[in-house]
């Protein structure tokens, strides 16, 4: 006899091997049209699997995450499987699923067009209905090599080449297509209802500029009609949010083609650019932090020692000069370690805060840029803690809490915790490693945050927590991390003299809250739509007048407004003031003053709040008690 146990601790018993199929029908018939995959002894399987032997069993439906993954890896296949039918010559490469869908690689002799995607998807919903069933065989990995060539499908046979000869190899079939895949599946095609085509792109064969370029079909599948339609509807209001189109509209900076992968910021980005870093100075200066500065161009011999010369050479700007190699800098903590060891250090000097605000380049390939969010050179509000192993955690603790402040400050208090351990190579103790996640997770508890462990996903020197926001539309950017690092102090001989009067290694703590400043300035443009706060509005205020009568008093508003150290714009156009009015409204400004003859007379301003809210007329002190409030506590 065999005993099924199930989630809820109850066990069903059958006289033989049985399937997960098999198990949900003898549950009930709701849960047997339902499933899609089972969860053995912990791992996902087709409802085809067997058990021939006492088992952990859950059911899996389209209400599990493990059901939505299914979903979409079987949905790409019916991509493929309908590409395929459309146009036979196509060869199908990989096929693999991505956040929120999957994609799927094809080697094609023309382009497909927006027309094809519609042709395609249609062709979908039609193999979909037919519900058939995908069937699971195993090959030995050469016949599959033989299979798929015979098929013209070279990619495919490439694929299977490269596992080792003593394995084998599973395809799933449906209809009349036959694919390479570990699975699992969805049972038959009939489960895959809700999805939708997105876009076309360039991808290398196998990630590598040297081979051919394929063409890569994005798209989404979802569990319901309402979470597809929810999420189109997410990736609308996204493409109104668009930092780059914002960027342009609003006159805030350009990327150009003669220096790809870099910011040209124009004088009002530039204002919200020393928003961000004039208050992240601030919390440097108010936590305990001593600013530096280090160069731009340091020589390799540096890199080779640190390590990253191995590690990131592709990826580093390098240049020469008097018969000597230098990198531009890919990031700042060899620097730091080489201002921290000028002087001796006590360990009454720890913990020792360094942060700079360091331009780094990295050479990142020209698919991967996109607007500020990802670019070659970028400056990081990059922070290196010097302490000893048992400070970690109350720096970690401090830091914590001033991170939650400073997001709570720029409008995020959604935020996620993960902490990444030790991955299979590394260097150090297994004393140390237990000491180092210990102090993290401990710090984490002490600051009340509840985190999820990434087993295995640590630096190879040490663990680090990772601390993602969410924006308002749902979406998640990873942007603060803190890092224990004690191999850089090693490896460039960084000491300080502790009580006992003997040398000693300090532990490195890299910390970044807001990352990137580009990357978080876009998040920002993002997450306000443009509409930024009266804190951080490249131009808080715009004074407008309705004739040349009210133009000398409007300049003494705006004289006074700016002696308050606010940033306003005059606007003594003779146009109409219905059309300046919605001229800088669309500028998405905080507030816009008019000034007519009624305002003149009572030495007045008639206010406008950003939305077209009409606050009506007040005396200019009480405007600027309203925006100063607005600017302190940091809100509209």
């Amino acid at each position: 006899m065999i005993n099924i146990t199930l989630p809820d601790g109850s066990k069903r018993e059958f006289p033989g091997p049985v399937t997960v199929a098999e198990v949900a029908a003898s549950i009930g018939t709701g849960l047997a049209k339902a499933a899609l995959a089972g969860k053995v002894d912990g791992k996902v399987v087709d409802t085809s699997f067997q058990m021939s032997a006492d088992s952990a069993l859950s059911i899996i439906t389209a209400k599990d995450a493990d059901g939505l993954e299914v979903i979409r890896h079987s949905t790409a296949h019916l991509l493929a499987y309908a590409v395929k039918e459309l146009f036979p010559d196509a060869q199908v490469t990989i096929g693999p699923v991505i956040e929120h869908g999957f994609f799927y690689d094809f080697s094609y002799k023309r382009p497909f067009t927006p027309e094809d995607l519609v042709a395609i998807e249609k062709k979908m919903t039609e193999l979909a209905s037919k519900d058939e069933q995908v069937v699971r065989r195993v090959l030995p990995r050469d016949e599959a090599v033989e299979y798929f060539k015979s098929l013209g499908e070279q990619y495919k046979a490439e694929i299977i080449a490269s596992i080792p000869a003593n394995e084998d190899v599973s395809l799933y079939r449906e209809g009349k297509f036959e694919d390479l895949c570990r699975g699992p599946h969805v049972p038959s095609t009939g489960k895959l209802k809700h999805f939708k085509l997105m876009k076309v792109a360039g991808a290398y064969w196998r990630g590598d500029h040297k081979n051919e370029m394929l063409q890569r079909i994005y798209g989404t599948a979802w569990a319901t009609k309402d979470e597809l339609q929810q999420y189109l509807t997410m990736l609308e209001e996204a493409e109104k949010r668009d930092h780059r189109k914002l960027g342009r509209e609003l006159d805030l900076f350009h990327i150009d083609e003669h220096s790809p992968g870099t910011v040209f910021w124009h004088p009002k980005g530039w204002t919200l650019w020393q928003g961000v870093e004039q208050y992240m100075r601030k919390v440097y200066q108010d936590n305990g932090y001593q600013e530096v500065k280090g160069p731009q161009i340091i020589d390799k011999s540096l890199w080779e020692k640190t390590g990253h010369w191995d590690k990131y050479r592709e990826n580093m700007f390098t240049t020469e000069s008097e018969k000597r190699d230098y990198a531009l800098k890919p990031m700042n903590c060899p620097g730091h370690i080489l201002i921290y060891k000028q002087g001796i250090k006590s360990y009454r000097d720890l913990p020792l805060r360094f942060g700079e605000f360091g331009q780094c380049h990295r050479n990142e390939p020209s698919g991967g840029l996109h607007g500020i969010m990802r670019v070659r050179a970028f400056t990081q509000d990059d922070g290196h803690i010097f302490c000893t192993e048992a400070q970690i955690q109350e720096e970690v603790k401090t830091f914590t809490t001033l991170l939650q402040k400073v997001y709570k400050d720029f409008g995020f208090t959604n935020i996620i915790y993960k902490l990444s351990t030790r991955p299979e190579k590394r260097i150090g103790t297994e004393e140390s490693w237990d000491r180092a996640e210990n102090a993290l997770a401990e710090g984490l508890r002490a600051s009340g945050c509840d985190f999820e462990y990434l087993p295995g996903e640590g630096a190879f020197y040490g663990p680090k927590i990772e601390y993602t926001l969410k924006d308002a539309l749902g979406r998640p950017w990873q942007c603060g991390t803190i890092q224990v690092d004690p191999n850089l102090p090693e490896r460039l001989d960084a000491e300080f003299v502790g009580e006992d009067g003997s040398r000693h290694r300090p532990v490195m703590l890299h910390r970044a809250i807001v990352g990137s400043l580009e990357r978080f300035i876009g998040i920002l443009i993002e997450e306000s739509a443009g509409a930024l706060p009266a804190w951080l509005a490249p131009v808080q205020i715009a004074v407008l007048n309705i004739t040349d009568a009210q133009a000398e008093y409007a300049r003494n508003v705006a004289k006074t407004l700016q002696d308050q150290g606010l940033r306003v714009h005059l606007d003594l156009r003779n146009e109409k003031i219905t059309y300046k009015i919605r001229e800088h409204s669309m500028q998405k400004l905080p507030y816009l003053i008019v000034i007519g003859d009624k305002e003149m007379a009572a030495g007045a301003v008639a206010v406008r709040a950003r939305g077209g809210q009409d606050l009506g007329a007040m005396p200019l002190e009480s405007f600027i008690e309203r925006i100063t409030s607005d600017i302190a506590n940091k809100t509209s």
